[in-house]
């Protein structure tokens, strides 16, 4: 099991398996799981200025889902969250845990979005292989440890807003020329570089992410609010400068990362295999 900020597509979520928990959003008024929401009106509603607003899922949602694989047949749950710096989210989950009948192990990922994924789907893979549970753990940690996420935003203020700015903080009050890349460092969002105008930023980018892949086999996601000819560009600047890339896609992020990061935010997710 995750949680909806892995970004993972419903349909890899079907494939192997993955019961996906969901964050909650709220815009104005308005509480509801973070799928339920349009990404069209969410854009319009942050640069509006309208309030808007995450919460983590209640425990109660994770007692269900453990309950309802403890009754199919489910062993032991692998339960594998956004970093609990970020979110309470891995705090839900093992307060659920707890009133289970089976094992869960709840992992904190120290990330989140498709580094988060791609973990989750390293696991899936080794359960369906037949892994015992500690192959299954492991085989996720090593994607926490190995996988970059570089975020490219327009501007630090909507991580401002909702605090999860973390690190980054240090470039607060930047010049407004200045695009700032960040990545996620110890559980937090962190700066990792800053570059005049967003075109040089964007190729700056492609450059940090082919050095984190060098030579190795790697998977690669490009994650936004809506894929645009910028992201299709993107890919194929990647395609060109990593020379081993095993996958390469284009996922819709997260509403509620989104939320955090703004419009015209994208990341890049390396993970060599």
């Amino acid at each position: 099991m995750t949680d909806s900020t892995a970004s993972l597509p419903e349909q890899v979520a079907q494939q192997w398996g993955i019961k996906v928990i969901q964050l909650q959003l709220q815009v104005e008024n308005r509480i509801d799981d973070e799928r339920r929401f349009d990404r069209g009106e969410l854009v319009e509603s942050l640069r509006a200025g309208r309030h808007v607003a995450t919460a983590p899922p209640d425990p109660g949602a994770f007692f269900w889902a453990y309950q309802d694989a403890a009754a199919a047949g489910a062993a032991a749950i692998v339960s594998i969250h956004i970093s609990g710096r970020m979110s309470a989210t891995v705090h839900a989950a093992r307060q659920a845990a707890d009133q289970v009948r089976v094992p869960v192990y709840t992992l904190d990922s120290g990330t989140v979005g498709m580094s988060l994924g791609m973990a989750v789907l390293s696991a899936a893979r080794a359960a369906a292989a037949g892994a015992q549970v500690n192959r299954v753990i492991e085989a996720a940690e090593r994607r926490f440890t190995s996988t970059s996420e570089l975020i490219y935003v327009d501007t630090l203020e909507y991580l401002r807003r909702g605090g999860r700015i973390g690190a980054a903080s240090a470039m607060l009050g930047t010049a407004l020329n200045i695009k700032p890349l960040l990545t996620v460092k110890r559980g937090e969002v962190a700066p990792l570089a800053r570059v005049a105008g967003a075109k040089r930023a964007l190729s700056k980018l492609v450059d940090i992410a082919a050095e984190r892949a060098g030579s190795h086999p790697s998977e690669v996601a490009v994650s936004c609010f809506r894929p645009t000819d910028r992201e299709l560009a993107m890919v194929g600047e990647l395609r060109n400068r990593i020379p081993n890339i095993r996958d390469l896609s284009i996922v819709e992020a997260s509403v509620v990362v989104g939320s955090h990061v703004g419009p015209g935010a994208m990341s890049v997710t390396v993970s060599p295999v």
